[in-house]
Parts: structure tokens; sequence; C-alpha cells
């Protein structure tokens, strides 16, 4: 009930990203509807509907990765005076963003049933004549258990994240600093050499194919774990990119303008490093997949093109990884407003300030973009003949 009036009384722009989280929940929800829609028709190819249900993992860890963003940055989870003498403690708080996280998805589901119900002419009849009638088993009933268990997949995943991502932390010892490289960048740079090693080493044996969404078995199983290794260790490296990326701006006679980007990049590197690194590897999958997919490719020349429900999944990882660093952004900038003041305060010009944002973008931009495209070339060679 606090979840739901504190909902009522949010502001609009925390409404709309709540709003967007139940959107992607939706959407999530409807993929896997559709894989036991495509599960009901198909009783004799077990295999194929639990690798659809596998690929629908992927857009489900953005959505939740979104959602604990979101949750991160809501104003009702931020500890402030006299909250806990009202009960309002960190560990209530964590429960009130998760039980918020909770009724988005919720939503979300039930719009994803809806839409689902209403293709498959449960409700009204069947839409677009019938044409999606065989993709969700319109003429057979549907398993009350197994939908339940799918639909409250979204909610349960991403409000036990939220509570764990928002769980009350000890705070750290006075004098104590965190460090100055990242530890994660070296773990990271070797997970995605050894990805894209493995990458390699699969296209060049005939092992057996696993399917894609809406394609037959024409990627070795081996070049799908390398990618998938590739994306950790892009995710890992992240924040050291971030911070190496603000040691690089202050190097060499710094100015005023360089110094403070690099700064901020360099204390902002944990909070906006991992959501980078993950749109990074988001972004480098689909320039891959591309290739996979485009009907000129010739290392695919009968394979079908890109389906709709493939089409929805790859829209809703893209959307929700930017979505995320968007909203880690906008965290960042929340978060070191009474420094800006300080420094407003201090006499420092507004353009001053203006400029050291943009340098921080256009460095960020000047890193992650080449290596972005590097690791998709890298990736889409073993899929090219």
């Amino acid at each position: 009930m606090l979840a739901l009036r504190l909902a009522r009384g949010a502001h609009p722009l925390v409404l709309l990203r709540r709003l967007l989280v139940a959107a992607a929940a939706a959407g999530v929800g409807f993929l896997l509807l559709c894989t036991l829609g495509y599960a009901i028709g198909h009783p004799a190819h077990p295999v194929p509907a639990l690798l659809r249900l596998l690929w629908c993992l992927v857009p489900l860890a953005a959505t939740v990765q979104f959602a604990v963003a979101v949750a991160r940055t809501d104003p009702s989870t931020r500890p402030r005076p006299g909250l806990s003498a009202v009960g309002l403690g960190p560990a209530r708080l964590a429960a009130t963003a998760a039980a918020s996280t909770t009724l988005s998805c919720t939503l979300g589901s039930m719009v994803a049933l809806l839409v689902f119900l209403h293709l498959r002419g449960d409700l009204t009849g069947l839409p677009f004549d019938g044409r999606a009638a065989e993709l969700l088993a319109a003429d057979r009933p549907l398993p009350l258990a197994a939908v339940t268990m799918l639909l409250a997949l979204v909610p349960v995943t991403g409000a036990a994240a939220s509570a764990f991502a928002l769980r009350p932390r000890t705070p750290k010892a006075p004098g104590t600093t965190a460090p100055a490289p990242p530890a994660g960048l070296p773990w990271g740079v070797a997970l995605t050499a050894v990805g894209l090693a493995v990458e390699t080493y699969a296209s060049r044996g005939a092992g057996r194919g696993l399917p894609l969404p809406g394609h037959p078995e024409i990627a070795p199983a081996g070049v799908l774990a390398g990618w998938l290794l590739t994306a950790a260790g892009l995710a890992l490296a992240g924040p050291g990119l971030v911070h190496l990326c603000g040691f690089l701006l202050q190097a060499v006679r710094p100015g005023a303008v360089r110094l403070l980007a690099g700064r901020t990049l360099q204390a902002e590197a944990g909070r906006i490093g991992r959501p980078l690194g993950i749109l990074c590897a988001t972004a480098s999958g689909l320039l891959a997949a591309t290739t996979l997919y485009s009907p000129y490719s010739p290392a695919t020349p009968a394979a079908p093109s890109f389906g709709p429900l493939t089409g929805l999944g790859a829209a809703l990882v893209l959307a929700c990884t930017s979505a995320t660093l968007l909203t880690a952004a906008l965290e960042s900038r929340q978060s070191r407003a009474p420094l800006t003041q300080a420094l407003r305060h201090q006499g420092a010009p507004a353009q001053t300030l203006r400029t050291a944002a943009a340098t921080r973008a256009l460095a960020l931009a000047a890193l992650f973009t080449p290596l972005t495209w590097t690791v998709a070339t890298l990736a889409a060679t073993p899929l090219s003949p």
C-alpha cells in the first residue's frame, strides 16, 4: 500500500520511468508467452521450444537491469533524515523499492497477457485475419500454471534484484578510499580476449549449430559461447575503461575543463561504467548479428529474414540497455548536484560546467565507439565464409 501511495504522488518523470519499466516487462512477458504458444503448438519438438525460452533470458536480463536502475533513482528510496524514526529505515526503503518494481512489472505482465489473448482470439476473435493463430497455438488451451509462472518471472526477478541492489550496506570506515584502477579492468580485457579467441576457434570446427530465433542451425554453439564471454568481459571492463578515459583527459598539463571532466569521470566510473560496457556489448552483438541476418550475406544465403519476435527481442535489449545508461547518467548528475552547486557558489562559470560535460561525452564516445566497432567486426568474422 505504501508503494502504491508513493507511485500516485510521484513526479511525472518518475512515473514515466516506471511506465517504461512496465512497457519493457510487457515486451518480455509477450515473448515468454509466445514461447509457450510455440511449445503448445509443437509438442513433438521440445528442444526448439527450450532454446526459444533460453533466448528470452537476454531481454529478461536487460529489463531487470533497467528496473534496478529506475529503482536506484527513485526519490522515494533515498534515505532522508527523520524517516527512520517513523519506521522507514534503509531496509524498509529497499522493500518499498522492491514493491514499486513489482507493481510496475506486474502491470506490464498483465498488458502482455491481454495482448497475447487478443492475438489468440480468446477475447474478441482472431485479429489480422488469423495470421498469428498458428504461432500462438490458438486452437489449443493454455495451461494456467505455465502462464502464471512465466508472467511472474519478470516481477519476481525484478523485485529480488531491486531489493538486493538497494540493500543496507555497512558504511566505509573514515579514511578508506576506493582503489585508483578499478580491479575489473584486467579481468574484463582478458575475458574479452578469451571470448574472441573461442569464437575464432569454434568457427574453424564443424560442430553442431545452435538455432538462432527465426533461423536454422547456422551458428556453431562455440561462437555464441564466445560472444557471451566477450559481452561479459566488456561489462566487467566498463568501469575501468571509464576510469582510464578520465585519466587520459587529465594527462599532459590539463586545463580547468579537462581536469574537471577527468576527475568527474574517475569519480563516476563505478556508476556509469558497467551500463556503458553492457551497452557496448549489446551494440557490438547487434552489429555482428546484421551479418547473420542480412539477406545479402554470403554466409546465410537461404536464411529467412529478421522475424518479428526476433526484432522485438533485439529492440527490447537495445532500448533497455540504452535507457539504463541514461538512468545511470541521471543518477550521477543527482549525486554530484551538491558539488556543482558549490562550484557555482565559488564563481565557476556555467559555460565551464557545460563544456566539461560535453568533454566527458566526447571522450567516452571517442573511446567506446571504435571499441564497439572493433569487437563487432571481430565477432562477425567467424560468421563470414
